[in-house]
């Protein structure tokens, strides 16, 4: 077997709630390989973490110039390119998305597929270690138009020291600015990306804006961009409630194989058997 590990990352305290549900998520899909947390050195309280079976590693931003900073810290960054499709929590902080290339330097481990913490896994995608870098699902929750773009949530990667230096060799250059943080920066490292079946990284606004895609019998992997279902209840609350439902059951621990099993059930009632 070769090494390999689900990596995330915990790049604020926040997070770490959400680090522990995905780690309960791939339990109950009985994956057999480990969960790796790297946690941004900054009063981060790993104890959860660790308690829960995490395998944590703290990791450091890269040193990155002051105009670097300031272009991609939240205010310059929110100024510069603001979310207008939904609302990033206070705790959101961008300039730490870019902690996330740390896992290239994790050379313990021959691959490495990355979960963003705000992820459930409601399959198994152990199957996904045997795939190539770079692959990754596209950033489909609007419109079509998203299957030209990839989402970082989740994605395969080799641990490299090479590649990790010349990635920061590219990272902070003179005016450059990456709209979406690691994201954008990940698309122009690997602009030949191997496209993987938007079911691996449904994003939850996929289910408001495009629900003939949502299927309930074929969702390996929801991805809760926005507002986070720990969160305080917000707008979107009550349209996301079966979503945020399932975060929370395997949050406490609770099975929630028959619920999908409903969902999916529900749908194919709605649809007249099609699905």
């Amino acid at each position: 077997m070769p090494r390999c590990a689900f990596v995330t990352l915990v790049n604020s305290q926040d997070y770490v709630i959400g680090a522990v549900a995905l780690k309960r998520s791939l339990e109950r899909v009985a994956s057999i390989f480990p969960l790796v947390s790297m946690v941004v050195a900054d009063n981060v309280d790993t104890a959860p973490l660790e308690q829960s079976g995490c395998l944590v590693r703290e990791v450091q931003a890269p040193n990155f110039s002051a105009g670097f900073i300031q272009r991609h810290g939240r205010e310059g960054l929110h100024q510069r390119a603001p979310f207008d499709c939904g609302t990033k929590p206070q705790f959101h902080i961008p300039l730490n998305n870019f902690c996330k290339l740390a896992l290239w330097r994790l050379a313990e481990y021959d691959k490495v597929v990355f979960l963003d913490a705000d992820i459930l896994v409601l399959r198994n995608i152990d199957h996904l270690m045997e795939y190539p870098q770079f692959c990754a699902a596209p950033n489909v929750y609007e419109g079509l138009d998203g299957f030209a773009r990839m989402n970082s949530g989740l994605f395969t990667a080799v641990p490299s020291e090479t590649t990790y230096r010349k990635m920061l060799a590219l990272l902070d250059r003179p005016g450059v600015f990456w709209r979406r943080t690691d994201q954008t920066f990940l698309q122009e490292f690997f602009p030949r990306w191997h496209g993987l079946p938007y079911i691996y990284n449904a994003l939850q606004y996929l289910y408001l804006n495009l629900p003939q895609m949502w299927l309930w019998s074929s969702i390996h992997v929801i991805h809760y961009q926005y507002e986070k279902p720990w969160q305080a209840p917000h707008a979107k609350t009550q349209r996301l409630k079966p979503l945020i439902e399932l975060w929370w059951a395997v949050n406490q621990g609770r099975d929630i194989s028959a619920r999908i099993d409903q969902l999916a059930r529900e749908q194919r009632q709605s649809a007249g058997g099609v699905l």
